[in-house]
């Protein structure tokens, strides 16, 4: 589970909403955060080795793209969690509305 270790940075999670829009050269990215470049060089570098960014070299440039597969299986392996939180999510909901009708029925009396 790379892409998890991956994703822990929270300017790495920033370059891959970035690159969610589309392939960006690495200078451009770069140019977005307030560290220099050398260290955003090394975030892409972990987020390649992870598999979740491809790059390629265009002239002078190196651009940067998403790979979602990584992305993909990780959200395979959150499915059953996503249905735990769903339930307590529901739960708390229906706790909220018979709050709400409590407070409701309350206040005319």
């Amino acid at each position: 589970m790379e892409a998890l270790a991956a994703l822990a940075d929270p300017t790495r999670r920033e370059l891959l909403a970035l690159l969610a829009g589309g392939e960006r050269a690495a200078g451009d990215l770069a140019d977005r955060f307030p560290v220099s470049r050398p260290a955003i060089s090394r975030h892409l570098r972990v987020l390649r080795e992870a598999g979740l960014v491809r790059s390629r070299t265009d002239g002078r440039r190196r651009l940067y793209a998403l790979d979602p597969r990584p992305l993909r299986e990780l959200d395979d392996w959150l499915e059953p969690y996503r249905d735990l939180w769903a339930q307590r999510l529901d739960a708390l909901d229906t706790e909220i509305a018979r709050g709400r009708r409590a407070r409701t029925s309350g206040a005319g009396a």
